[in-house]
């Protein structure tokens, strides 16, 4: 016998949830910036900043993107117009306008930053995008932790993840307020700023953190500038902010969902005893070469193949050493397959 179809339950399909780091170093700590200046200076420039996790000048075969950031305004305000006579028309309108159609999926919709008493409506806010290999199928809610440094101190900042009893969702994802805080918890309170709101939303299914620079800038003094038909640079400050004058870190786990087949192949002890290998059959006559194999074979199993109705090979399983088979034995292993 040479093929065996499987039983139906002979095949689990199992899911685990995995979690690691988002980014490329392996480290759970992103402690090392660097940006572009040729990307800085080109046509995406005037968008966002691409930040990478090793000097691209210097180690451009290793240099990957791990974030991006961008500033938004509905004003246009802090970039220069595409024509000087068409006020508000700009990159930073542009920015604005593609976040508010993936998140809040409506153009006329306000972003709001907090809840309750203390909210207000997001007129302009920096977008952390996270680089979507990095982020796999989402960011782990609890492990942003990033800090910020302005002329008014330090500011720590995380989800509120687990001070959230029931997950609250911006069209189809997932939302959770940015606070003053660690790992998931505010330090007091709400975590919310005195008088502007939240710090920002955490949206882990798209990879992306929207930062209030009202309440950022009431906190800490960092500002952001909403010059006209002017470019204010304000994703190269803020990416200063973080970089250059905080020594902290950019704290940050992905998540995927690994989904597993196992398949139990079992061989009864009638079944696969004879081997197809040349040195077992005689190619002239089709007879088992060594007599003794007849009513005695022994097979050693090295390989599993697995094989759909077109007989067309689609997945082997190696052992981990020959499993020996004959009449008197039977074998049962388990194969996994991971998606």
């Amino acid at each position: 016998m040479s093929f065996k179809r499987f039983d139906t339950e002979d095949i689990v399909v199992s899911t685990d949830s995995i979690t690691g780091t988002a980014w490329s170093t392996g480290n759970p700590a992103l402690t090392d910036y660097f940006t572009s200046s040729i990307q800085v200076a080109g046509s995406s420039g005037d968008f966002y900043i691409s930040v990478f996790q090793v000097d691209p000048a210097l180690s451009a075969s290793v240099a990957e993107v791990q974030f991006e950031v961008a500033y938004c305004d509905n004003k246009g305000s802090g970039s220069v117009y595409y024509n000087a006579g068409v006020t508000g028309k700009s990159p930073t309108l542009t920015n604005f306008g593609q976040y508010r159609s993936l998140i809040l999926e409506d153009e006329n919709a306000d972003f709001k930053f907090g809840t309750d008493t203390n909210v207000v409506t997001g007129s302009h806010f920096y977008a952390l995008s996270v680089e979507r290999s990095r982020y796999k199928e989402s960011l782990f809610p609890s492990s942003f932790n990033i800090e910020l440094s302005g002329s008014g101190g330090t500011l720590h900042l995380t989800d509120n993840s687990k001070d959230t009893l029931v997950n609250t969702f911006l069209g189809s994802t997932r939302v959770f307020q940015v606070v003053s805080g660690s790992n998931g918890t505010a330090f007091s309170g709400t975590g919310y700023s005195p008088t502007l709101g939240s710090y920002g939303l955490f949206l882990p299914d798209i990879g992306t953190v929207l930062l209030n620079p009202q309440a950022i800038s009431e906190s800490i003094q960092l500002e952001a500038i909403r010059g006209n038909n002017t470019n204010s640079k304000n994703a190269e400050a803020f990416i200063s902010s973080l970089i250059l004058e905080s020594g902290g870190e950019f704290k940050l786990n992905s998540q995927e969902t690994i989904t597993s087949d196992f398949v139990f192949v079992r061989a009864r002890n009638g079944e696969f005893n004879y081997s197809e290998n040349p040195s077992f059959i005689s190619g002239s006559t089709g007879e088992v070469i060594y007599s003794n194999f007849i009513n005695q074979p022994q097979v050693y199993v090295t390989t599993i193949g697995m094989y759909n109705d077109a007989n067309e090979l689609l997945a082997t399983a190696k052992l981990s050493r020959p499993l020996l088979k004959d009449f008197t034995k039977e074998a049962l292993v388990r194969v996994k397959l991971d998606f």
